[in-house]
């Protein structure tokens, strides 16, 4: 049986690789993201309420919505999900779990492949469209609303404004380096749907991509890719982002050398599921906000 929302919240950690990684690019996105652990101090934070009762009546509202097969918030946190177990597939729980140890990098080098930057290129370019899908899955619209979703990127905060935030500095610029939209556009542009087609990522997610066949989903791909472009090129230029300032301020919080980018990209891809995380908050505030509203 899989798990409510509710358990999802109240499981989520609070230290651990994830959460010391997401605090360390607090610098690109400044006092946004929040690590709000919780069913109950979900409720309490977007909606200020305190009542027990109250509290309560919103959670069971929020759970109804939550369970409603014709609401999109299952769909959503199944893409969340779905798209970070592809990276972590090396399945290295146990390293993920040494909550807030100093994990140290040197140890797990000899057990990493860092990708291929096609490969790398796919990745960023199914977690744009993982996003994408979630929100219109969460906002009720239909799945290929790009225009919706990019007018909507101008106006993120919190936690999906850090998730887009961690998009481009873990899976974009520390891997691909400054010119990573060049690289991921020239990469995306060349790829064939035979080629997308046995990319692990793609497998996954395929049932929720828009498209009738491989050739409109990787037309729909390579649509999201470039629609996001602008947004992602203005974020990277106003906070003057590079690989090297990135890492410096991961290495705040976590143990990682800075002369192997591509190895740290590697180890970051494995030890955290920030798509999950983030996605989990993302999908709670707005049950809880709009079980909020409709009491």
């Amino acid at each position: 049986m899989s798990k409510s929302i509710i358990e999802l919240v109240d499981e989520l950690p609070t230290g651990g690789i994830t959460v010391m990684v997401l605090r360390g690019l607090d610098f690109a996105v400044p006092g946004e993201w929040e690590n709000v652990v919780g069913f109950a101090n979900t409720v309490e934070k977007y909606t200020g309420e305190t009542d027990p009762a109250l509290v309560q009546q919103i959670s069971e509202r929020a759970l109804w919505l939550y369970n409603d097969k014709s609401e999109g918030y299952q769909r959503a946190l199944w893409l969340y999900q779905t798209i970070d177990s592809a990276g972590t597939a090396l399945g290295t729980a146990a390293l993920a779990n040494k909550i807030g140890e100093q994990v140290s990098f040197l140890g797990i080098l000899n057990k990493l492949t860092p990708k291929a930057d096609k490969a790398q290129a796919i990745d960023l370019s199914l977690k744009v469209v993982v996003e994408l899908v979630a929100f219109c899955q969460i906002n009720g619209i239909p799945g290929d609303s790009i225009g919706d979703f990019v007018g909507a990127l101008s106006d993120y905060g919190g936690e999906a404004l850090m998730r887009m935030a961690a998009l481009v500095c873990l899976d974009g610029l520390i891997p691909l380096g400054p010119n990573f939209l060049q690289a991921v556009l020239e990469k995306i542009e060349s790829l064939t749907p035979k080629e997308l087609e046995k990319h692990e990522g793609f497998k996954r997610i395929n049932p929720m991509i828009p498209g009738e066949n491989p050739e409109g989903k990787l037309n729909f791909i390579q649509e999201s890719v470039h629609s996001v472009t602008g947004w992602m090129g203005n974020f990277v230029a106003q906070r003057d982002l590079t690989p090297e300032k990135v890492v410096n301020n991961l290495q705040n919080f976590v143990d990682i050398s800075n002369d192997k980018l591509d190895y740290v990209a590697a180890f970051l891809d494995m030890t955290t599921n920030y798509y999950t995380h983030t996605g989990v908050q993302t999908l709670t505030r707005r049950l809880v906000e709009r079980a909020y509203a409709e009491i």
